[in-house]
């Protein structure tokens, strides 16, 4: 018997307050099966593979004093380039990435839809 698989997943990643919550939010309502993978918190390098083995792999990506903007975290630069290093892989396999520092929800997702339209 042959199991074939019949939906197509889409992988959000990238470092905490890049808006990866938030865009799988919105594409959810939009009718794209999409998973927040917290590939971040692994040392675990492809991590979102294991957990998703997504169709399409999405890298967001944001600075550390805006993630601070958006979110009073609790953590210090080291530990914001310990995120990024973690992240590697799944940036080295990304189908897309998106610096989300100067764009609101609304674009991040309007250009993620775009980009899953063409």
């Amino acid at each position: 018997m042959t199991i074939t698989k019949n939906i197509f997943v889409i992988g959000v990643v990238g470092p905490c307050s890049s808006g990866k919550s938030t865009l799988v939010a919105g594409l959810v309502k939009h009718g794209i099966y999409a998973r927040n993978i917290a590939q971040e918190h692994s040392f675990v390098k492809d991590m979102w593979r294991r957990l998703t083995n997504p169709d399409i792999l999405i890298f967001l990506d944001v600075s550390y004093s805006i993630a601070q903007e958006r979110r009073k975290l609790n953590w210090n630069t080291e530990e914001y380039k310990e995120q990024k290093h973690r992240l590697r892989d799944a940036r080295q396999h990304a189908n897309f990435y998106l610096d989300t520092n100067e764009l609101s929800p609304e674009e991040v997702l309007g250009k993620v839809l775009t980009v899953l339209k063409n």
